[in-house]
């Protein structure tokens, strides 16, 4: 008997927000990407080191229900997976496309917790890929919180390379780093 899990990707609904909110949306990690500015005149040098925590970091994304609602029309891009038995939300991708530079942002990959590692993730970033590729997109980015080292992992492993940063992005200032992959 095979115990793999049995679900579902589709496009996103506005009735959908709600049950993305409620989702487990925490993390843990072991280690973080500590930021170093060096300014000197006529030079800059940022550096991002790996930097091990004393203890576990436990933390919690705080999704927006705005953004969520920024993806739902046609022209951008709001997938969901549910279990096929149930129907229970399980994850979600959303998307935003900036036709004018080619470039499709996922600003949102949630696994909930119960269901990460069993590659959920990893199918919402292909389908992800797909639709950003039909819709006549270059370039996939992807943007994580510094602390965020599981989604940053995830990023690289996904064959996302580095390619920048805002060192004010989220609400609560935190550091985003950005990562992109090209589309062929």
């Amino acid at each position: 008997m095979s115990n793999s899990l049995s679900f579902l990707i589709r496009d996103g609904l506005e009735s959908d927000i709600s049950a993305c909110l409620l989702l487990d949306h925490h993390y843990e990690t072991d280690l973080v990407w500590q930021m170093t500015v060096d300014e000197k005149p006529g030079q800059w040098h940022i550096g991002f080191q790996k930097q091990q925590l004393p203890r576990t970091l436990e933390t919690s994304y705080q999704p927006d229900r705005n953004k969520l609602l920024l993806s739902l029309p046609d022209d951008q891009c709001f997938l969901v997976a549910a279990t096929r038995d149930s129907n229970e939300l399980m994850a979600y991708l959303a998307m935003q496309r900036d036709p004018v530079n080619g470039i499709a942002q996922i600003h949102d990959l949630v696994v909930s917790m119960p269901y990460r590692r069993q590659r959920i993730g990893t199918r919402l970033l292909g389908i992800a890929r797909q639709w950003a590729k039909e819709h006549g997109l270059h370039t996939l980015m992807f943007e994580a919180a510094t602390q965020n080292y599981p989604g940053i992992v995830f990023a690289q492993q996904s064959g996302f390379k580095f390619c920048g940063y805002n060192d004010h992005y989220f609400p609560n200032q935190d550091i985003a780093v950005f990562f992109s992959q090209a589309l062929s």
